[in-house]
């Protein structure tokens, strides 16, 4: 699943650092979420979408197939 979080942490000026702590998870799962390398459990995909307030649809996008 492709991801803008990447995009959407830079205009707030955030390390990954920073949004993993808003979060409670670690860089290394931000990290792996802005690479594409983890798809967030559905609560988490909740807590981001807060933490940016916007939809969830917003942040995450659906490989096309």
């Amino acid at each position: 699943m492709k991801n803008k979080l990447r995009e959407m942490r830079a205009t707030k000026e955030w390390s990954q650092s920073d949004l993993a702590e808003k979060l409670e998870v670690s860089r290394q799962t931000v990290n792996a979420i802005e690479t594409g390398r983890y798809d967030p459990s559905l609560p988490l995909a909740f807590k981001l979408a807060g933490v940016f307030k916007v939809a969830i649809e917003d942040i995450f996008v659906p490989d096309k197939d």
